[in-house]
């Protein structure tokens, strides 16, 4: 069964406890969490005080990505608010062995992401280093964008890189997710479905989650 990770840059800010609760009650896996500064993509979301406070809500998995320049300055912050995975992006760190060291080294597990152009071969000299890879199905920033479908390519290539190795690397997508289209996502090997918009402008939330669990 994949790993469903609904994202709370979708969540109703005004009543994040509710949401939380919902979440916590439905067969939601991780909460997904988005930090935006407004550098490495053109939009601003939210950071530590929001993480922490979603931390003491919930016991499920906090998957923290980071669409932020210089991660290695926050990492340390990210793992003391209550980060579980941290993602990092490839185009972000011109010294990405060093960050993925850095991330382990605070107890977390190392997630890279990649942009929608970034091919995932570029991955090849420190995939068996990595706990996850996110590949990115819309253009990072913003929720409610649609589904790129060169992606299905990239997961099966980045499926056939793990195997080949005999790597234990998870396989996330994030953007564009739907019930329509999360089937052929799964079929070409992704582990973790990302969903924002998906599930929380959905008329029964808890319904939709459990709609993507049993794909």
């Amino acid at each position: 069964m994949p790993i469903i990770a609904p994202s709370l840059l979708s969540a109703d800010f005004l009543n994040l406890q509710k949401d939380c609760d919902m979440l916590n009650a439905s067969e939601a896996d991780w909460y997904h969490l988005d930090v935006m500064d407004g550098q490495f993509v053109p939009n601003i979301s939210f950071g530590f005080p929001v993480i922490e406070k979603v931390r003491k809500a919930t016991t499920k998995v906090c998957d923290v990505h980071l669409m932020i320049l210089e991660p290695g300055n926050y990492a340390e912050a990210f793992q003391k608010a209550g980060a579980d995975y941290l993602t990092i992006h490839y185009e972000a760190c011109p010294h990405l062995h060093r960050n993925i060291q850095q991330i382990k080294s605070l107890g977390m597990k190392a997630g890279v992401a990649l942009n929608p152009h970034t091919p995932v071969h570029l991955l090849s000299d420190i995939l068996q280093d990595i706990d996850m890879v996110l590949i990115m199905s819309v253009n990072p920033g913003f929720g409610g964008q649609q589904f790129i479908p060169h992606t299905l390519t990239k997961i099966r290539t980045l499926k056939q890189m793990i195997k080949e190795r005999s790597l234990s690397t998870l396989i996330e997508i994030d953007g564009g997710v739907t019930l329509d289209n999360a089937p052929s996502i799964l079929a070409a090997g992704a582990d973790v479905l990302v969903a924002g918009n998906t599930v929380f402008r959905s008329a029964d939330p808890v319904a939709t989650i459990a709609a993507l669990k049993k794909l």
